[in-house]
């Protein structure tokens, strides 16, 4: 078990700096299905972003690549295959001079009998092909159309948010008169799978995790979900076997907890980026020192949310200074991936933007900007 007290503690105090932290965003609204691509990259630019955060779905809605079951998975020249939108922003982002990252996410229909896209495969054979075509695509020698190469793309991760029934489900299962951690017993076929794929073709950098920062671990209720050092745990008991990195989405609870916010009492199995050392540590305990990437973070703000997980304008750029210089202090933090450029009223109401979605640009933009890049 954690030693919870102990690694707390010593969260956001690491004397020793990254020598590199690489500053990015994730918004796939914008760049990957928005209808102004050139804009949406020179915005990027602007920002200074050094890396992109996308999800390659390879089944379930109509951005996927693969919602016709392909007859040879692992050549994506396969004519089943739909890679159109995933050349384009690999396109654009080799020209601005930004590294992409895919993550593989999304079960088609005919991979587990229509149980829908966030159910398991019923074959992690044909995953782990699907992850060597698109590898196979995004080497940088695989040839285009337009002739020359489809830029490489050499970041990616397994699912998103595996410990949330949004992207998992179920997340628990009766076993043998027991509950078993399903989504898990899952994740560690699918972080194998996808692994094993993209190794298979090159050896880009493979991130598995990718979890939500809380879980109620209430396996009897409507909605459950499993914190995130509980899913580690689980899935390292399963199988998960090997990745190049950890990836994890640290947000904040509500407005008012800072960057730098440890969660106490029943809630401090919660990771957020104030204690983010515990889940580092449960890693090392299972794998050796591997690195942490941030895949996603931010703030929303009030104007326009007026919940507890906003905050002011003001605040907002404050949390970026703030979480940025807590992740360069972490030696084991590659990235930090800020989630969005502009608000997207239109992915569940997200206002975590760096701008609004009129173009106004809050504080956060410039705080942002001013980011060191190493």
């Amino acid at each position: 078990m954690v030693a919870l007290a102990a690694s707390a503690a010593t969260a956001g105090t690491q004397s020793a700096k990254s020598t590199h932290l690489l500053v990015g965003i994730n918004d796939e609204a914008f760049t990957l299905y928005g209808d102004n691509p050139p804009a949406a990259f020179e915005a990027l630019q602007t920002l200074h972003t050094q890396v992109l955060r996308v999800n390659m779905y390879w089944g379930g809605n109509k951005w996927a690549v693969a919602n016709t079951k392909p007859a040879s998975a692992a050549d994506p020249a396969d004519p089943a295959y739909n890679w159109s939108l995933y050349d384009r922003i690999a396109g654009y982002a080799s020209t601005s001079g930004i590294k992409l990252l895919f993550s593989i996410v999304g079960t088609p229909s005919w991979a587990n009998h229509g149980a829908g896209k966030n159910h398991a495969p019923t074959s992690f054979t044909a995953l782990q092909q699907f992850a060597q075509a698109a590898a196979k695509r995004y080497s940088g020698s695989y040839p285009s159309d337009a002739g020359g190469s489809i830029p490489a793309v050499k970041l990616w991760t397994a699912w998103n948010e595996p410990n949330n029934p949004v992207f998992l489900a179920p997340q628990y299962k009766r076993v043998g008169g027991a509950w078993r951690v399903e989504s898990a017993y899952q994740y560690a076929r699918i972080c194998n799978a996808i692994y094993a794929g993209i190794h298979t073709v090159s050896g880009e950098k493979v991130a598995c995790g990718v979890t939500d920062p809380r879980g109620n671990d209430n396996a009897g209720s409507s909605r459950a979900s499993v914190d995130p050092l509980s899913f580690l745990i689980a899935a390292h008991r399963y199988g998960m076997k090997r990745f190049d990195a950890y990836a994890h989405n640290p947000y904040a609870s509500a407005g008012n907890e800072s960057p730098s916010y440890v969660p106490t009492g029943n809630a401090r199995r919660r990771i957020q980026l104030g204690n983010i050392n515990l889940l580092l540590s449960q890693i090392s305990k299972f794998y050796g020192p591997k690195h942490l990437w941030i895949t996603e973070y931010g703030y929303q703000t009030n104007p326009p949310d007026h919940t507890i997980l906003a905050t002011s304008w003001s605040k907002q750029a404050a949390y970026v200074k703030q979480a940025y210089a807590l992740a360069r202090a972490n030696p084991r933090i590659d990235m930090l991936l800020w989630f969005l450029v502009r608000d997207q009223p239109n992915i569940g109401g997200w206002q975590s933007g760096l701008e609004t979605v009129t173009g106004v640009k809050k504080p956060a933009w410039n705080a942002f900007v001013r980011v060191p890049r190493s």
